[in-house]
């Protein structure tokens, strides 16, 4: 075999070996592409039902034709709501989704959470009410009492008696706070509690 007849089939040998790599190659991405897609179930999707209002313990100890796993992660009290149903779901009702998706629960608490009474004492009603506010509390009422520290907080009422910042207190109770009005623009008396 002379030397021109060796360079000739080596060359074709290379481009030989390309072509085949190049082949193999896609033939191996068209079967990756094939597995996801029967995998994944592509284009098997369904529309997320409505679960709001249900029992939670219900729709935990079974699935649903569709597959759903449900997980309850937040519990969340909310006056009205029957204890244990669902308030919100994730994904969102009217989603498409595809089978054995985990769904996530927020589901109403028997009972409301208790709270720390926040530090109100001489600070202004109107950050005072904010306060209130953020940490799920009620302001009864406001009483107004003669200081020349207009509109300071002097004094918080819960059940018509003084406490402090710290106190254990449930979610949705109702505070009355003592204020500061001017000396001169007050009645002489101040209402009683009722």
């Amino acid at each position: 075999m002379s030397k021109k007849s060796t360079h000739k089939f080596s060359v074709r040998s290379v481009w030989f070996q390309i072509l085949l790599a190049v082949v193999v190659s896609f033939a191996l991405l068209f079967l990756a592409a094939l597995f996801l897609r029967v995998f994944t179930r592509h284009g098997k999707e369904f529309e997320m039902p409505d679960y709001r209002g249900q029992l939670s313990q219900t729709l935990t100890q079974t699935r649903s034709k569709e597959g759903f796993i449900f997980v309850v992660n937040e519990q969340r009290y909310e006056e009205g709501a029957t204890p244990g149903a669902v308030l919100v779901q994730d994904p969102a009702a009217g989603e498409k989704v595809k089978r054995g998706r985990k769904v996530y629960l927020t589901v109403a608490a028997a009972e409301p959470p208790t709270i720390k009474l926040p530090e109100l004492k001489e600070i202004p009603l109107s950050q005072a009410k904010i306060m209130l506010e953020s940490q799920g509390l009620i302001l009864e009422r406001v009483i107004e009492k003669p200081s020349p520290y207009e509109n300071l907080v002097l004094d918080v009422l819960y059940k018509g008696h003084t406490v402090g910042a710290g106190l254990d207190i449930k979610m949705g109770e109702k505070i009355t706070l003592v204020v500061g009005k001017n000396i001169n623009v007050l009645p002489d008396s101040i209402p009683a509690e009722e």
